[in-house]
């Protein structure tokens, strides 16, 4: 698994074998930033569900200020951590372990900013990903005008409007389908 472009393109990242990880493919890496555009300059990241951190770091590799990456998985907090440093963004993300089946953390400083981009990539077919992007939507933790990349599996049907967040495409890659989303002006 590689950074598919930006600043570290090329830059192989680790990966776990046997877990319950299913890291974003290469391919469909590339075709998220074709899709929202591939320069995400000064842009804040939240990567929900965020396994190894690819798509955040993916971001910060093509520009992104900062990337608060969350999952549940101890082993993937460490993972994700290791290739941060394995890119050299260590000062540029943050690694939170929360439960999001439970919802985005309430009290956490780091959750109270306005991100730009946002990823989410839950487990597939667990209905995870309409209660959480009603939750981005109802808090004011999404900047004006930001995108909501939602990844799952591609038999899911996800609601067009939800709150203040448009679906504006959806593309299917095999077994994978992704849905952008964009919030305000």
């Amino acid at each position: 698994m590689r950074i598919t472009g930006g600043q570290v393109r090329g830059r192989l990242l680790a990966s776990l074998r046997g877990w319950n990880i299913r890291p974003t493919s290469d391919r469909v890496r590339e075709a998220i930033f074709n899709l929202i555009g591939q320069d995400v300059s000064g842009f804040k990241v939240l990567d929900l569900f965020a396994g190894t951190g690819c798509l955040g770091i993916e971001a910060l590799s093509r520009g992104a200020s900062r990337a608060l990456f969350i999952d549940n998985s101890i082993q993937s907090i460490k993972l994700i951590k290791k290739n941060l440093a394995r890119c050299g963004y260590e000062s540029l993300g943050s690694v939170l372990k929360k439960d999001l089946t439970k919802g985005l953390p309430q009290k956490h400083l780091l959750i109270k900013q306005k991100f730009d981009l946002i990823f989410l990539d839950p487990p597939y077919e667990k209905r995870m990903i309409p209660p959480l992007l009603g939750e981005l939507s109802d808090r004011d933790i999404l900047a004006s005008p930001s995108i909501a990349v939602a990844e799952c599996f591609k038999t899911e049907i996800l609601p067009e409007v939800l709150g203040g967040l448009q679906m504006v495409s959806f593309r299917t890659y095999g077994e994978t389908k992704i849905s952008i989303y964009h919030f305000g002006e």
